[in-house]
């Protein structure tokens, strides 16, 4: 029977796989085990459970088996002898989503203890084994596993039918090592959707023997833990104005924001705010107060990312605040569009501004419905049945993309056209900063008729990119 540590407050179990020998090498005052336990302790879990009787593969499928079905919450799954951050385990074990995830590095180097995985918007769509082959592996998965409540069911069949493989012989010269990597393989192949977790700069490797323990543990001295989760709180793919004119500088008041108690969604109401004034002052129609309505909205939306950061900084994100956040960008840059309409002496400035409106309407449109159907397709694949890969199949195959759609995926890999392609679209950055622009230098009429230029093209851009996604 395994041990356990219980923790009422949370919902995350975590099951540590004690049965490689690895796992008892001498790490500090104890093992490689006893230093996960202790890492573990120092997070939000409910309860650890080590699994350290012998009996193969097999065993250890039907051991995660038993707890998937018998369990309720999240589980965690851990090999024993896995040297990792403490703040790469909180990346997956502190999310509040308590999702089915996997820490992945995007460093591709794949090795026995790494195998490779392919990622793709943010999910692990490919993941090998000894005998899993994954063409255009872009990642490792790092071994760390965690199902959510809804996806035990599944967690626990996929185990019981690598346990028969196993007991038949069929899996090959496969060992306990590789228990974890076997799941991942099933969950993928069994359509169960799997978050891509990253762990940056942090390290986590699974080691073998007693150099490559004091190894490991060595260069996890090397990274500063506390700057790489600052770090980690600040969008890697954000678009070009709020990277390099906003998240420069706002990144350094995330600390301070957390001494102060100031949680994300009162960042929002705050930014909310400052748009509204923005909203007043352009109102005006003045040349000082279309500057100060300027400066204002850059503030407000300079507030509008540190929520975000703020949030994922202390892991406080929730579906509330992230309908707040939708909301409040809508109302803030509309508001600013019937600002500045009135404060505009030129008589068919409202008719611009209706206009800019309903195309920012179409262009969320647009967003938001294909995402919408994705959502959709994917709950209809669920309920129907989804196509599963045999788990003795050595390769995972892929569809090449369509050309417009290789074509991006080639501007994906180069930093200028990557940035280009995210101001072709007018993100929220973008947009705030032509409006400021235009209105403090020229008029409202300039702004409107910037806005449905660039506007117009993004739409159609847009609406080029869905096409071609729903046609693959």
């Amino acid at each position: 029977m395994p041990d356990s540590l219980t923790r009422e407050s949370t919902t995350t179990s975590v099951l540590l796989l004690a049965t490689t020998p690895a796992c008892r090498l001498h790490s500090g005052d104890g093992t490689l085990l006893d230093r996960l336990g202790d890492q573990l302790a120092t997070l939000p879990v409910r309860e650890i459970q080590v699994m350290s009787a012998a009996g193969g593969l097999a065993a250890d499928l039907r051991g995660v088996a038993k707890i998937a079905r018998t369990t309720t919450g999240a589980v965690a799954v851990l090999p024993g002898d896995l040297v990792i951050h403490t703040e790469a385990l909180a990346v997956l074990l502190e999310h509040p989503a308590r999702g089915t995830a996997a820490l992945i590095s995007h460093d591709a180097t794949a090795g026995p203890l790494r195998p490779p995985v392919r990622v793709e918007g943010g999910r692990v769509v490919a993941a090998g084994s000894s005998f899993h082959l994954v063409p255009e592996a872009n990642a490792t998965f790092r071994g760390v596993l965690q199902a959510s409540e809804a996806d035990l069911a599944s967690l626990a069949d996929i185990a019981e039918e690598l346990a028969e493989l196993a007991e038949a012989g069929k899996l090959g010269p496969v060992t306990p090592v590789e228990a974890v990597d076997l799941l991942l393989v099933g969950l993928v192949r069994s359509g169960v959707t799997v978050r891509a977790m990253g762990i940056g700069q942090l390290h986590a490797d699974r080691v073998t023997g007693q150099n490559a323990a004091d190894a490991a543990v060595a260069r996890l001295a090397e990274v500063d833990e506390a700057k790489v989760r600052l770090d980690a709180s600040v969008k890697e793919d954000d678009g070009f104005f709020a990277t390099f004119f906003v998240s420069s500088w706002t990144r350094h008041l995330i600390k301070p924001c957390v001494r102060l108690k100031l949680t994300p969604n009162t960042v929002t109401g705050i930014s909310a705010g400052l748009a509204l004034l923005a909203a007043v002052w352009f109102s005006a129609g003045t040349p000082a107060g279309r500057l100060a309505g300027a400066g204002l909205l850059y503030l407000s939306f300079a507030l509008d990312c540190l929520d975000g950061q703020l949030a994922r900084y202390t892991r406080t994100f929730s579906p509330l605040g992230a309908w707040a956040d939708g909301m409040s960008d809508r109302l803030k840059e509309y508001a600013v569009y019937v600002g500045l309409a009135f404060g505009s002496a030129a008589a068919d400035v409202w008719y611009l501004a209706v206009a800019a409106m309903v195309l920012q309407v179409v262009r969320h449109a647009i967003d938001y419905t294909y995402a919408g159907a994705v959502a959709d397709a994917a709950r209809v694949g669920a309920m129907w049945g989804r196509p599963a890969r045999s788990l003795l199949e050595s390769q995972d195959v892929r569809r090449a993309p369509g050309g417009m759609l290789r074509l991006a995926q080639r501007l994906e890999r180069d930093t200028i056209a990557r940035y280009l392609k995210k101001m072709i679209v007018l993100p929220i950055g973008e947009r705030m900063a032509l409006i400021a622009v235009t209105a403090a230098l020229w008029d409202a009429r300039v702004t409107f008729l910037a806005l449905l230029g660039w506007g117009g093209v993004a739409a159609l851009y847009q609406l080029a990119g869905r096409i071609a996604r729903s046609a693959r």
